[in-house]
């Protein structure tokens, strides 16, 4: 995946491309994916880099929605399972099967998660389940989970989703797409949305972050996949327009694996505002969260609020011994979710459908928002089936529900942290062996090493000291920390691989540090 290759290919300002998509998160990427599968020229604009936002900072978790079922969105469940087995089938080497404890403290919950949980399996069926959830007594969940809360604990409930790395997937998705002709450009920032004499959308215009060139890209169809930020493109088709997202914010703390002692993750049912806990194992780190408040303004770099820090922690206090406390806390992140639904006053967002909303404006711009990184492949699927539905590309079926993804690679080693890579691995350790420079670590306390970053920068897009340990190696996710101190080593490689001067490397490192600090408690 070559940067400068791809702006090649956007160079000749009459060339029309079939298919124009704003937004590089999993929505945006999922869309370029099944178009170009298809056999569709497309080209995505990701206005900062890929999975920057929402999509980089989840509960890890490729899930059906356990929530959900208890509410009875059988259907919305139904479809999350689906594809989180296709999923699960597709990219191996990133999305595995993650059991979960219920601890339990009434006898009545013990019988109606059991219940419950039968039936999220039974809706997975088909060949696409994960294994079978089951009842397990009070010494078994002792064992599977040494440090839950004994006090009172009657039994628990074992069941299984899928865990994965969000970013990486990310990553894999915008080489799917290139492997398959497209092309995905990050740090591009769509300016205005072109019309024909007739008003119908007919491109975009585009500015290159790095560069400061603009470009008009022609198009027959653009879809807007801008996620909390859909809004601000659907004002450049039709600066009238009603709002159509509601961002709900996220967050999740990060611990040392010491406030779990197990492989099987927590999910807690019950919090005190009626709201799901997970405690999610993740590259030997714990993820905590999230959380769920109505924010008024989109941030692609939200901040997390005290009460929210407070809530997480109260709430695995109750489950987790020794209780955790902010002095514990190695990362913290947050995230904005875009459901798809105006601002309704005394509406709490846990109330708001998580399902997906494909809106079609006057001018012909598509706009896709609202579902869940489980969900993407189908979300993508209804979007450019929409588009050809309009008669604005020809009919050609969607191949992604068996579509292999970039790196795919069956049974990965996970004691080897480089299994993210996948099916590149091997070309990896290439790298980090080529030089005694590449394989020095970037850190001592971690196993990343300094060939990663040239990977990144070479094959993955990265661009930034931020790109490589936000979303390539997740460094910053885990200890935020620790990713300051491996920030000057970072920067030197991506001078080195790009030519840039010392004064560009310090600068790199000055900006991440202040971005850093926010993830820090």
């Amino acid at each position: 995946m070559k940067r400068d290759k791809l702006l090649e290919r956007i160079e000749n300002p009459s060339t029309v491309w079939d298919m124009v998509v704003i937004g590089g998160g999993a929505t945006g990427l999922g869309v370029a994916v099944d178009a170009a599968t298809r056999g569709f020229s497309v080209v995505l604009f990701e206005q900062d880099d890929f999975a920057k936002s929402t999509s980089s900072r989840s509960t890890k978790l490729v899930h059906g929605g356990v929530r959900y079922l208890q509410k009875g969105d059988v259907p919305l469940v139904r479809e999350a399972l689906h594809e989180r087995g296709r999923l699960r089938r597709n990219a191996p080497h990133l999305v595995k099967d993650q059991t979960f404890v219920i601890s339990n403290y009434t006898h009545f919950d013990n019988f109606l998660y059991t219940c419950g949980l039968t039936v999220y399996d039974m809706l997975s069926w088909g060949g696409l389940s994960l294994g079978r959830s089951y009842y397990i007594n009070r010494e078994k969940v002792m064992r599977l989970l040494p440090g839950i809360k004994k006090e009172g604990l009657k039994g628990g409930v074992v069941y299984h989703d899928g865990q994965f790395d969000d970013s990486r997937l990310a990553i894999n998705l915008a080489q799917t797409c290139c492997d398959h002709g497209g092309c995905p450009l990050n740090h591009f920032t769509v300016m205005g949305i072109t019309h024909h004499g007739d008003g119908k959308v007919s491109g975009v215009t585009a500015r290159d972050n790095i560069t400061g060139r603009e470009y008009t890209v022609r198009a027959k169809t653009v879809v807007n996949a801008a996620g909390i930020f859909v809004d601000d493109i659907m004002t450049m088709d039709s600066p009238s327009h009603d709002k159509m997202v509601t961002p709900s914010q996220g967050v999740h703390i990060v611990l040392d694996m010491k406030f779990l002692q197990s492989d099987h993750a927590i999910m807690i049912p019950k919090t005190s505002d009626g709201r799901v806990l997970f405690a999610v194992p993740w590259h030997d780190k714990v993820v905590v969260g999230t959380t769920d408040i109505v924010r008024e303004v989109p941030e692609s770099e939200p901040k997390p609020l005290d009460e929210e820090i407070d809530f997480i922690l109260a709430t695995a206090g109750l489950y987790i011994d020794p209780k955790p406390t902010r002095a514990d806390i190695l990362s913290v992140f947050a995230g904005q979710r875009p459901l798809a639904a105006p601002k309704d006053e005394g509406k709490s967002t846990k109330e708001i459908s998580r399902s997906h909303k494909i809106i079609v404006s006057k001018h012909n711009l598509i706009t896709i928002t609202g579902g869940k990184w489980t969900t993407y492949r189908r979300m993508a699927q209804d979007t450019v089936d929409k588009a050809v539905s309009m008669g604005l590309l020809p009919e050609r079926a969607c191949a992604t529900k068996s579509l292999r993804i970039h790196g795919y690679k069956p049974e990965p080693d996970l004691t080897d942290h480089m299994y993210i890579y996948g099916s590149d691995a091997d070309a990896v350790r290439e790298l980090v062996a080529s030089t005694p420079e590449y394989s020095m670590p970037i850190h001592a306390s971690y196993p990343y090493k300094a060939g990663e970053a040239a990977w990144a920068v070479r094959e993955e897009m990265a661009l930034t000291v931020e790109d490589i340990l936000a979303r390539r190696v997740r460094l910053l996710f885990l200890d935020a920390r620790a990713a300051i101190e491996a920030a000057p080593a970072v920067a030197a490689v991506i001078a080195r691989e790009g030519g840039m001067d010392k004064d560009w490397a310090k600068r790199q490192v000055e900006e991440f540090t202040a971005l850093a600090r926010n993830y820090i408690i």
